[in-house]
């Protein structure tokens, strides 16, 4: 499908990305397509919700950023309300969600508005809680401290009918990479319940626990201890952080299994962050569900995804001692002879 509009989420402190959004606008001149800046925040000022974001942009049908992580994961907050194409242009060095070379941009987007480029599902994460929840003042100035005001308090996703429903109150929340409980005050422990598939798992004294999609086990999740799992996988990632019990282990849910979360009554009080961003308090006797959530990101790829050379390279795996590098070509990599018959069910590369 052509580009018919473009919205741009730029990290306005980087000069290259300052440079490399000048480039798309002008792309975007050239061939008579909208171009919208988007999720610009400078300065004092309240923030906007994703869903406003989306329709005071006019609803771009392909969002840029240029950034790290952090500046694709504003973008795909937006995208997510609406279906709507990332185009992550590469400007960090640990992350790995963007994957365009800020020198490429212009070879990017010609190939996405030719049709040659593809979508790459990402599943993310939406939550349900016990109550509306927000910041209040005294802690979101102590939460955000050195970085500017608080995105607005979850919004319902539908009009709750009652505020005691024993399901919980669907909410206007969009995940890629982890939704985290943690402890308020440094010398109070977070205590959680925690429920599988409506079942009781544990409960845990912890400095915190994360619920991660695959996407963002290479994140928060990963720099607890839990393990890396392919981005193209369906599944719900636990891991409790610095846990006070002997059993500290991540345990890994399917898509369809929900993962809840009860604050218990002696716990002290809790931040919920939502990829890195503050977005409630809760008190004892608070809970929340994290569930799969039906929208998925979808992610611009003009070639197939390399996870694991970029794995290898984010994590520095050839800088290791032991690591001499394999000489020989990549066992059941992809010859150019045909595929034989019992591999073609498998996730292949291309031929070379």
């Amino acid at each position: 499908m052509p580009i018919s509009r473009v919205g741009l989420v730029v990290h306005g402190g980087r000069r290259e990305a300052v440079s490399g959004a000048q480039t798309v606008r002008a792309w975007c001149a050239r061939h008579g397509i909208g171009c919208v800046d988007i999720d610009v925040w400078q300065g004092e000022g309240s923030r906007h919700t994703p869903r406003e974001e989306v329709q005071a942009a006019g609803s771009p049908d392909l969002i840029v950023t240029l950034g790290g992580d952090g500046t694709f994961l504003r973008g795909a907050r937006i995208a997510a309300q609406k279906d709507i194409r990332v185009l992550g242009v590469d400007l960090g060095k640990v992350g790995f969600l963007t994957e365009t070379p800020v020198a490429d941009v212009e070879r990017a987007l010609d190939a996405v508005n030719a049709g040659e480029s593809e979508c790459e599902e990402r599943m993310t994460l939406t939550m349900r809680a016990s109550r509306l929840l927000e910041v209040p003042s005294p802690e979101e100035a102590v939460l955000c401290y050195g970085r500017g005001p608080a995105l607005p308090a979850p919004q319902p996703a539908t009009d709750p009918d009652e505020e005691d429903d024993p399901w919980g109150i669907a909410l206007d929340v969009t995940a890629l990479n982890d939704i985290v409980v943690e402890k308020l005050a440094r010398d109070h422990q977070v205590s959680v319940g925690v429920y599988f598939a409506g079942r009781l798992l544990a409960s845990y004294s912890a400095d915190g626990v994360i619920l991660a999609t695959p996407t963002g086990s290479t994140a928060y999740s990963f720099a607890a201890g839990g393990p890396v799992l392919s981005p193209r996988m369906r599944a719900v990632i636990f891991t409790p952080v610095a846990p006070h019990m002997a059993f500290n282990r991540t345990v890994i849910a399917n898509a369809d299994e929900p993962v809840a979360l009860r604050v218990l009554p002696h716990s002290g009080r809790a931040a919920v962050s939502v990829d890195g961003q503050p977005r409630a308090i809760l008190e004892p006797g608070d809970w929340i569900g994290v569930i799969a959530s039906p929208r998925p990101l979808r992610l611009v790829r003009l070639t197939p995804t390399n996870f694991y050379g970029r794995l290898r390279e984010r994590m520095r795996l050839t800088d290791a001692p032991a690591t001499a590098a394999d000489g020989e070509a990549a066992p059941m990599f992809r010859p150019s002879s045909p595929v034989p018959d019992d591999l073609r069910h498998l996730q292949l590369p291309p031929p070379p």
